[in-house]
């Protein structure tokens, strides 16, 4: 069984609930990567980081980040600049509300992570997960991650809590086309043959079922050449090569006051509160600004 290495730690809170995670990313590509290189020889073809100002090759520690205005204006940030934002340093993803699953388009689902319990009592994580599942419900959070602050849906997938990253609504493009327009709408007769064949190839859906026949056949073709040798066929030089667990104490006393604080909140207007829930990091101090700064790096 493959180790999934987390790549965030804190835990959920939903009411007076608290449940300690990992998160760790869902989902991976599994396309061959290539290298371009020099047909000639087979040399690398290597990119330097040039400065267009100076001409110098710059190094990854002297690199920061600009912003380029309408109006002609750069303004440079650097990593000190990100860190005295609020969302730089946030260990907490507050819970917005719990909406029914259904009505979240799918366009709007970018990553995925998986949620491991990070307790030796994982009741609460279990509890959370079974009642998303039995409501068919996903909680809606605020997912600050490398800087990066993003709407986010929280559900229950086969028992494991799963969060995914969904596109703010500006960011998915009007589907506007022209030639839509004045369409005649179908006519009773196609609609119905559209129907029937629709209903002879529908089946359930099995992702098993499914290959990539592109990288199948490529992979194929790799390993025949390698078989066969000759001048496409290059020898290569080897390249060289947390905090204590959260008690859950007394969860459906917990739940109980948590209801009773919501039902106090809640106004004749049925305000919204943002604060309902989070998601509080639980890092050590001492490794905080540590690990901060590698991902401020690696991002």
């Amino acid at each position: 069984m493959e180790y999934m290495r987390s790549i965030w730690k804190g835990s959920i809170a939903f009411g007076l609930v608290n449940v300690p995670v990992k998160v760790c990313s869902a989902t991976e590509d599994h396309d061959i990567k290539f290298h371009q290189v020099h047909g000639k020889d087979g040399g690398r073809i290597r990119y330097n980081r040039v400065c267009t100002e100076c001409g110098n090759v710059v190094q990854y520690a002297d690199i920061d980040k600009a912003y380029d205005s309408d109006d002609g204006v750069r303004v440079v940030l650097t990593d000190d600049d990100f860190g005295k934002l609020p969302a730089a340093e946030k260990h907490e993803i507050p819970v917005l509300q719990f909406v029914p699953t259904e009505q979240i388009d799918p366009i709007l689902f970018e990553k995925s992570y998986f949620l491991e319990p990070d307790s030796t009592s994982p009741r609460a994580y279990v509890l959370l997960a079974t009642a998303l599942a039995v409501s068919d419900r996903t909680a809606l959070v605020h997912f600050t991650l490398r800087q990066r602050t993003r709407l986010a849906a929280m559900r229950s997938r086969d028992g494991v809590l799963v969060i995914q990253t969904l596109l703010w609504p500006d960011e998915v493009r009007a589907a506007t086309f022209p030639s839509l327009e004045d369409v005649e709408k179908p006519k009773a007769k196609e609609l119905a043959m559209a129907e029937t064949l629709v209903d002879s190839m529908a089946e359930d859906f099995d992702p098993t079922e499914f290959t990539d026949d592109y990288q199948t056949q490529l992979r194929a073709l790799l390993d025949e050449m390698i078989s066969s040798g000759g001048k496409k066929v290059i020898p290569v030089a080897q390249a060289d090569k947390g905090g204590e667990d959260a008690e859950v104490v007394d969860l459906v006393a917990a739940l109980q006051r948590s209801v009773d604080a919501a039902g106090k909140k809640a106004a004749p207007a049925k305000k919204k509160s943002a604060g309902t829930a989070a998601i509080k990091g639980t890092a050590e101090e001492k490794n905080s600004s540590k690990s901060t700064t590698s991902e401020r790096k690696r991002a």
